[in-house]
């Protein structure tokens, strides 16, 4: 499978939002039109730090995205790349475009002159981890998280 990954853009809304459907559907997160609404005006607004990749097909088809925002890491007074989310399309995984993906993000990294990419990825998201576990290094870190 050829996989060409570029920056999301304006005219890209329709063919990402079946993927974040997927990637929602994924993560049992229940998907409205205001939520899907409000995380594209983040990726496509310049003056948010949110900003996407898609994975595309030789077909053109949209088979994966990535969003990502830069952020500052205090410990070493320098900045990082924080990769939110990664999907793959079911009929896509296991064919290089998740690592095309990561590729893609860490390239963006490296122009902009970031230290780090760091993602999260669910502890039974065993399929994905096994990726991760050959491209990056897994960390001691334990996240925890209050919802207000």
């Amino acid at each position: 499978m050829s996989i060409k990954v570029r920056a999301l853009g304006d005219k890209d809304f329709f063919s990402w939002l079946g993927l974040f459907e997927g990637y929602s559907e994924f993560y049992k997160s229940e998907l409205t039109d205001q939520k899907a609404l409000q995380v594209w005006s983040w990726i496509i607004d310049k003056n948010e730090s949110l900003a996407g990749a898609v994975a595309v097909d030789e077909d053109g088809e949209f088979v994966g995205f990535a969003h990502y925002r830069e952020v500052p890491s205090t410990l070493t007074a320098t900045r990082g790349l924080f990769l939110d989310d990664l999907f793959v399309s079911p009929e896509s995984r296991s064919t290089g475009v998740g690592r095309a993906l990561i590729e893609f993000a860490k390239e963006c990294a490296a122009a902009d002159r970031l230290t780090t990419v760091q993602w999260l990825t669910a502890a039974d998201n065993e399929t994905a981890q096994r990726l991760y576990d050959d491209v990056a290094t897994r960390t001691d870190w334990v996240t925890y998280e209050i919802e207000l």
